[in-house]
């Protein structure tokens, strides 16, 4: 619970920095405004290496994965689908409905709402001693292919955000689907050191990997030109090559759950300063939709609670499934699909590195906080059904 609580603590205090530091530090905020985006990237890349390194599946036999990354695929789709639309149609003027700029911005910022949270999702269900319990086994499958669907549907909204066609796209689609090949070539075959500080380092290099293939293609060929590889991809395929071994010990867990924390400090500190005047506040930003004038706290308020119900909906797919066990089951194991987390955040940062900004970030930030604030009533919910599905209550 206190993690849960935490994550939400640090995302706020992170957004209350982000309105503060800029009048207060001045010239100088720039300096330090490069350090987070520096930072946020590492402790991304370190997230997502522990999330590849949880990835294993039977190469052997994958015919019996088809199912599941079916219901995982639906539990990662519908609330970004639910939200992109409701977005376009409640935020967004009616002369904007048609634009494929518009479209191509709603689409990738709602994709904060598609991803489970693994590591409280599993913590959760292990605190309760159900490691053996089909609930746990089940949400351990969907939610390690719910975070995969998302970073496969990150591939094509980062396409769509290059534009029109040119060597660089071409370039870059030729390191993703490299990287795929890879991933699934090469799963879990190499022994590498696991402790926090080594994954920290491979972290350090993938992220910088990325970084610096940006800085040299923007240096020759321009902005617009440059190559931009979220770290999401490469992280998570560096985790899935290596061959997990669970490092154990109260203090990795600490540090990791440290940089989980630092990691949602970085993503409310990376917001973009907001106009409560109602003004827009897009400033040099070339996004369009960050030109919506900012809204009034209650509206603000509303489309939070809206989004926050739409992105849930979305997550009852697997009680749609899995016909052969209980109902109370299903719905067991969707409502633990409820949490969010650190992934969701990943995809808000990304939003921000194509300066989205506005009302629209703004919710979603929100939503993000809310959704892990509901956490605590999600365990209690997951807790009561697991338990009368177990027998035990």
């Amino acid at each position: 619970m206190k993690k849960v609580i935490s994550f939400s603590l640090m995302l706020m205090l992170g957004l209350v920095l982000s309105q503060i530091l800029p009048g207060q530090l001045g010239s100088s905020y720039m300096e330090l405004k490069h350090l987070v985006e520096f930072m946020l990237g590492v402790c991304l890349a370190f997230i997502m290496i522990n999330v590849g390194r949880e990835f294993e599946i039977d190469k052997s036999n994958v015919k019996v994965y088809v199912k599941d990354y079916f219901v995982a695929m639906l539990a990662a789709a519908l609330p970004w689908l639910f939200i992109a639309v409701y977005y376009i149609f409640a935020l967004m003027p009616a002369e904007w409905w048609g634009l494929g700029e518009v479209w191509k911005e709603t689409l990738l910022l709602s994709r904060f709402a598609a991803p489970t949270s693994a590591g409280i999702l599993f913590s959760m269900l292990a605190a309760m001693s159900l490691q053996k319990s089909w609930i746990y086994q089940k949400a351990q499958t969907l939610a390690i292919f719910d975070d995969l669907d998302t970073i496969i549907l990150m591939v094509p909204l980062q396409v769509a955000m290059i534009g029109e066609f040119s060597w660089q796209m071409m370039a870059m689609l030729i390191v993703i689907f490299g990287l795929f090949y890879v991933g699934w070539r090469y799963m879990s075959r190499f022994k590498m050191r696991q402790t926090w500080y080594a994954i920290f380092t491979y972290s350090v290099l993938v992220y910088g990997s990325t970084l610096l293939i940006y800085m040299l293609t923007k240096h020759f060929f321009g902005a617009k030109g440059a190559i931009h590889i979220e770290v999401l991809l490469p992280a998570f395929i560096f985790g899935m090559v290596i061959k997990n071994r669970h490092v154990g010990g109260r203090s990795e867990e600490r540090i990791a759950t440290i940089i989980s924390l630092v990691f949602m400090l970085l993503v409310g500190m990376s917001m973009p300063l907001i106009d409560i005047s109602g003004g827009a506040s897009a400033g040099d930003s070339e996004s369009i939709i960050a030109t919506i004038p900012m809204m009034s706290g209650w509206e603000i308020a509303m489309h939070v609670l809206i989004v926050t119900l739409l992105s849930n909906l979305g997550k009852l797919a697997p009680m749609f499934f899995y016909r052969d066990r209980s109902f109370t089951e299903r719905l067991a194991l969707s409502v633990g699909m409820f949490t969010r987390g650190e992934v969701g955040a990943g995809v808000i940062f990304i939003a921000l590195g194509y300066n989205i900004g506005g009302p629209v970030l703004l919710i979603s930030v929100l939503t993000l906080v809310l959704n892990l604030i509901l956490t605590i009533g999600f365990v209690y919910v997951v807790k009561h059904l697991a338990l009368k599905a177990e027998g035990r209550k």
